[in-house]
């Protein structure tokens, strides 16, 4: 399988480039939290590291505003993530950008890194921060009015919808948790779900118990329309056939995710979820090969659990390294 990686050269200002001549102890795919974060910990470990990327901060640059993140009270993805990549390309970490991936190979203890344009990066180690992506509606509007109304996080974005009407698209756990922590917040809560809600009953009930929000089952979202921002949702039902128009300051969407693992499945175990399994110290089913943040099965998709995932696996990975040089 062909994986397309192409990294955005306005974000990056790092010139360093990977070397083919050289074995190194890590190399990362992905420069999210986790993927920066396994970077910086590999570097300052004193290994040899090196990065490929899709684009620096992965889902942090579609977030509208972070204020969860230790030791900032605010600040938009964008700006997290030019303050992570600052500190990361301080260390001079070669990048490798604009590549088709097209083998990973394992031989007598290096993982060889054959990419479409003939180059070959050896290394010791291999780390996968590739990170998800949110399951989209695929309806007109949405991609025009993401960080504009169109969430796909209740805790990171919730906060920006203090006293305001929202609606949660989806009818699983994460929908309905994500309706709870935004009960606490909005004014009101719609949950709109094609179908019966599935969650937990213990979630359900908590659920029921909320005066601020109500549910519009057998509805689906055909279009998401506002002007600078998000003003309301036209919705299809399905038991009565007919159209309804749902004023809205924010909808959340909560149908899943989908953890970018599609070109490892051949060399590590992952769950029908599509998340890497990885085990308390970021290793996979592949010796010598760590996956850590939103790929894998870790719960809590969160940028600070995220970057702790990959300072831990790049702990796991240096102490991997050092059996092998014994």
């Amino acid at each position: 399988m062909v994986f397309e990686l192409n990294l955005d050269s306005n974000i990056l200002d790092n010139k360093t480039s990977l070397d083919e001549n050289k074995i190194y102890d890590i190399l990362i795919v992905g420069a999210g939290p986790a993927g920066l974060n396994s970077a910086l910990y590999g570097k300052r470990n004193g290994l040899d590291v090196g990065l490929i990327a899709k684009q620096i901060g992965g889902q942090v640059m579609d977030t509208s505003s972070v204020d969860n993140y230790l030791g900032y009270d605010s600040m938009s993805g964008e700006s997290l993530t030019k303050v992570f990549k600052d500190h990361v390309t301080s260390y001079d970490i070669p990048i490798k950008i604009e590549y088709n991936l097209e083998k990973i190979e394992k031989k007598d203890n290096l993982f060889y890194h054959y990419l479409s344009d003939g180059s070959v990066f050896k290394s010791k180690t291999f780390i996968i921060a590739t990170g998800s992506k949110p399951r989209k509606l695929n309806v007109s509007g949405e991609d025009d009015y993401v960080g504009k109304g169109v969430a796909y996080c209740a805790i990171c974005d919730g906060p920006l919808y203090k006293d305001k009407v929202v609606a949660v698209v989806g009818g699983g756990n994460a929908a309905v948790e994500a309706a709870l922590d935004l009960s606490k917040i909005a004014k009101k809560v719609v949950i709109i779900q094609r179908s019966e809600i599935k969650a937990e009953q213990i979630l359900i009930d908590k659920l029921y118990a909320k005066e601020n929000v109500t549910l519009m089952l057998d509805s689906q979202v055909k279009e998401i329309y506002g002007d600078t921002l998000v003003k309301g949702l036209k919705l299809y039902n399905t038991k009565k056939t007919k159209q309804l128009d749902l004023k809205v300051d924010g909808v959340f969407v909560q149908i899943g995710s989908i953890p970018n693992s599609d070109p490892f499945k051949s060399i590590v175990k992952t769950l029908r979820t599509g998340e890497i399994e990885i085990d308390s110290f970021c290793n996979t089913s592949e010796k010598g090969v760590f996956a850590a943040g939103d790929v894998t099965n870790v719960p809590y998709k969160q940028i600070s659990i995220a970057s702790g995932e990959g300072a831990k696996a790049a702990l796991s990975a240096s102490a991997y390294i050092n059996k092998l040089d014994k």
